[in-house]
């Protein structure tokens, strides 16, 4: 049996483009909300594919991507990479100075679920301080802000002292220009994945307030019950959120998949690797 010749490239585009009008007038027909996403989406995935093609048959290489000082993202990057610059001091012995910004904080304690990132450059947990107002052009005017969020942290780590000791902690702050905090603690939380952060979904919950079990429906944050000792968090309406088996597996999960960098220089190492083009 004779093999059917190869279509020619025109060939292939010709029905690329007849099989275009056919999507084109299914797709004009009305659907229902959930279905158009789906055609958003599997429309888009052609569409990367094509990109792709394009770049395969251009003899010009491109780069990866456009290098733009202006983009927020870069920002955020370049002040991640300056409060890491900073040096590590005890957490208990952080002084109120003015300032909003960001901020890291670091275990070197001995609490075995913590063991693989203990004294390493992972933080256990980065945060952001906002500005007092919104305009606040200097530190005097943003507010004591990150040395506040700071004292509350080591408070509530005190009295969590059955399971962790506010000595075993440090930390690194940089005040920012206001308005650039938000994209700087993105970075470090895509960074660092720090098991304390909300984003992470792992052990979230230090930065709760004392909610009123009795007058609202809610659950013991995973913090809180790996944790124990605010007062508000004891409270017997409340449930765990998570029970301690299953924090203790996702944490072995976390740290299986996620890089713990053990040096400045390791940290370094992979931000240059992510500013490379080519």
């Amino acid at each position: 049996m004779a093999k059917t010749p190869p279509s020619s490239t025109a060939d292939v585009i010709a029905r690329l483009k007849k099989d275009m009008a056919d999507l084109s007038a299914l797709a004009s027909v009305g659907s229902a909300v959930r279905a158009r996403k789906s055609i958003d989406a599997e429309i888009r995935d052609v569409m990367a594919e094509l990109g792709k093609i394009l770049q395969e048959i251009d003899p010009v290489r491109q780069p990866a991507a456009v290098f733009d000082p202006s983009n927020p993202k870069v920002i955020g990057r370049i002040i991640a990479l300056a409060l890491v610059a900073q040096e590590r001091v005890a957490l208990a012995s952080v002084k109120k100075f003015y300032g909003s910004g960001v901020y890291a904080i670091y275990y070197r304690g001995d609490f075995s679920p913590y063991a693989p990132l203990s004294g390493t450059e992972t933080p256990i947990y980065v945060g952001q301080a906002a500005p007092k107002f919104g305009n606040a052009r200097t530190p005097i005017d943003q507010g004591p802000q990150i040395a506040d969020r700071l004292s509350t942290h080591c408070s509530n780590i005190r009295k969590a002292a059955s399971t962790i000791a506010v000595g075993d902690f440090e930390c690194r702050a940089l005040v920012v220009q206001s308005g650039w905090e938000s994209p700087a603690e993105d970075y470090l939380i895509h960074l660092f994945r720090p098991i304390w952060n909300n984003e992470t979904n792992i052990l979230y919950g230090i930065g709760k307030h004392g909610d009123a079990a009795v007058t609202r429906a809610n659950k013991r944050s995973p913090w809180d019950t790996l944790h124990p000792g605010r007062q508000w968090a004891g409270a017997s309406q409340l449930v765990d959120a998570k029970s301690p088996t299953q924090i203790a597996e996702e944490l072995d999960e976390h740290f299986k998949t996620c890089h713990i960098f053990s040096s400045v220089d390791d940290v370094l190492k992979n931000f240059i690797g992510e500013l490379r083009q080519i």
